[in-house]
């Protein structure tokens, strides 16, 4: 397009115009994201037939081998391992919040999280952000913020939602934070993301904060969009600097970031219907000591 001549610099310097006409309308203009909404949906098609011969030829190699009932096995056993998966996550949260809530015996009921299984698309090829397409749209209930697991943690959230498909944003990414606790103390923290896959940044780590090698952080759900005791990542490296009031804290990610294919997305749970108790009834109040109330 800019090969010969003269005339190709002005056609260059037009789509430059074009460029930051578009980047001037998305930044002032919210339909902006409609019609990236619309235009992920009609790009949908092209995703799919991009992804076609692959299965194609796959499907083929099965055919021919006679495995299509191992195939559907496996794809049976595959979800229900993030279903388990799923549960199994908040095992050690469960566990130090009854060593330390043990004489609460009046606790709120805990529902499990409704979800719906997905498959990787893509991944976004700039190197400079982390993101992926996943093949769960609009249609199958998918909205914007919704968080994303995979067997071993929280993979990211929901930015972009199509009909057919939606853009995730990884807990890797730069523009990434979250609130977490610590699961040995409860104590809570922001990670953020460093633009790389294998680390994860705690922001503002007090010098004499409690918090280890080999520790490991729990979404705290208090920001209100993931929910509470799912695994977000270890820490790796705590780093004192004297004089300085922050620690260098340094996680890896639970999650399997680079190698993740299939994943789950959260729902909210029910809401409790009209006449449910809010709380388990079977539990009775218990009276605090004596020694308590002098």
């Amino acid at each position: 397009m800019f090969s010969h001549g003269a005339v190709p610099g002005y056609r260059m310097l037009l789509c430059a115009i074009v460029a930051f006409g578009l980047m001037f309308a998305e930044h002032r203009f919210t339909r902006m994201d409609e019609l990236r909404a619309q235009l992920s949906t009609l790009v949908a098609p092209v995703q799919w037939v991009v992804s076609l011969p692959s299965e194609v030829l796959t499907w083929g190699a099965l055919a021919l081998s006679d495995q299509r009932a191992l195939v559907e096995e496996n794809r049976r056993l595959r979800e229900q391992l993030l279903t388990l998966s799923q549960r199994a996550q908040q095992t050690a949260h469960l566990t130090a919040e009854n060593v330390r809530l043990r004489e609460l015996l009046r606790a709120a009921r805990r529902d499990e999280m409704p979800y719906i299984t997905a498959e990787l698309l893509s991944l976004d090829s700039d190197p400079f952000t982390h993101q992926m397409v996943i093949d769960r749209g609009r249609r199958d209930g998918a909205y914007v913020g919704q968080p994303v697991m995979d067997a071993s943690g929280l993979v990211g959230q929901v930015t972009a939602v199509s009909a057919f498909s939606s853009r995730v944003l990884m807990i890797n990414d730069a523009s990434h934070a979250l609130p977490v606790q610590v699961t040995r103390n409860g104590l809570r923290f922001v990670v953020q993301g460093s633009g790389h896959y294998e680390r994860l940044n705690v922001m503002h780590v007090p010098d004499t904060a409690d918090i280890r090698v080999g520790d490991r952080l729990l979404t705290s759900g208090l920001a209100g969009r993931f929910p509470l005791g799912y695994p977000v990542g270890r820490v790796v490296s705590v780093e004192h600097d004297p004089g300085e009031p922050f620690a260098r804290v340094i996680a890896e990610p639970a999650a399997q970031l680079q190698r993740s294919r299939h994943f789950l997305l959260l729902f909210p749970p029910p809401e409790p219907r009209p006449g449910e108790a809010l709380w388990d009834e079977s539990f009775s109040v218990v009276e605090p000591p004596q020694e308590l109330q002098r």
